[in-house]
């Protein structure tokens, strides 16, 4: 199964030219953070079977994409001397290990420092997005266990000495529940803020680690719109605007089409959710009347359905059909990031009003 990395997202792309104190610092906090808060290895001095599967996940996954058959030796076999005999000593080493030792590796020069920063910023990349995936299916599964819960709670305990206290159960699962989520967002916010202090202009948002160049707009549009659409409901909204930002980073064709098809698909599907959709819809034009119709309450005004109406006319369209003998549409590089800004602006605020 190919798995999507951030080495090979950002191959064509130079982001270092060498390897200094500051990328090793970060590469050693990068693994202590997964190691320590995300997937810990041992608990109570005892391998975890459920995290030692994760990490041996984790490593199979990434070295198949860097085409290795193991990131580290997994295996050590070496002599010593006991009262003059000769002692041979071999085994495994532990996944966890195996993993430390090929993302903290010591820099030797075989590869460019680009590649190698970027192979084993893949590997912290790909610890958090299954953490995230991990706590994701989690959260899916909370409300039928809160009703199991609540069940339970009703249920007469054994020997007839009356009812269980309503809501302990309960609140402790939500209780639970809300400190996991809590330390992950904890953990990603410490990961984002140390690539801020290594200067590697990378944001962590939703499984990816991606380029973000201007920290006011990261602060203030980027991080609130990956908050808002990490949820199953946007996740075609979350892919395509993913795919906008790796083809404007790498300078690919029409990243701005793949922005403003993220607020195409939002702008569906709360007109689904809401109720608003009719059946007779045949464009984005269409489901922006269902949004501004005073029928439906007007969950938009007037002047905000206008202007999306102009955004899909003037940006939108042009990329979405062949343009035939005239010339190919293309925007500037200032261009394109207003689009993918201002689609991301515009998603942000039309989900927080559901």
């Amino acid at each position: 199964m190919l798995t999507d990395i951030f080495a090979d997202r950002y191959l064509g792309i130079e982001m270092w030219q060498a390897f200094n104190d500051v990328e090793e610092r970060f590469l050693v906090q990068g693994f202590r953070i997964v190691i320590e808060q995300l997937i810990p290895y041992y608990r109570d001095g005892k391998e975890v079977a459920s995290a030692k599967a994760t990490w041996i996940s984790l490593h199979d996954k990434l070295s198949m994409e860097l085409g290795l058959d193991e990131l580290a030796p997994k295996a050590y076999h070496f002599q010593t001397t006991y009262n003059g005999n000769p002692v041979t000593h071999s085994g495994t080493w532990t996944m966890e290990k195996v993993c430390k030792d090929f993302v903290n590796a010591k820099y030797d020069g075989m590869v460019s420092p680009d590649r190698f920063i970027k192979e084993r910023l893949s590997f912290i990349e790909l610890a958090f997005r299954e953490r995230e995936n991990q706590i994701n299916d989690i959260n899916e599964k909370l409300p039928q266990q809160l009703i199991e819960a609540r069940i339970e709670s009703k249920r007469v305990r054994p020997g007839g000495r009356g009812m269980r206290l309503p809501g302990n159960r309960e609140d402790g699962l939500k209780a639970f529940n809300e400190s996991i989520n809590r330390a992950f967002r904890e953990s990603v916010e410490e990961l984002n803020e140390r690539m801020r202090r290594a200067n590697f202009n990378l944001h962590y948002h939703n499984g990816f680690i991606q380029i973000s160049n201007d920290e006011l707009m990261n602060e203030q549009v980027e991080e609130p719109f990956w908050a808002v659409i990490n949820s199953p409901l946007w996740e075609n909204v979350d892919i395509d605007m993913k795919e906008a930002i790796d083809l404007r980073d790498s300078n690919g064709r029409d990243p701005a089409f793949y922005a403003a098809r993220a607020l195409e698909s939002t702008i569906k599907i709360i007109s689904d959710q809401k109720g608003f959709t009719h059946g007779g819809e045949n464009g984005a034009h269409n489901y922006i009347e269902n949004l501004g119709s005073k029928k439906n309450g007007g969950y938009i005004n007037e002047w905000e359905r206008e202007s999306l109406k102009s955004f899909f006319t003037a940006v939108r369209n042009p990329f979405g059909h062949g343009p035939g003998s005239e010339d190919m549409p293309k925007l500037t590089e200032q261009q394109t990031d207003w689009a993918i800004e201002s689609c991301m602006s515009w998603i942000k605020s039309l989900v927080k009003r559901m």
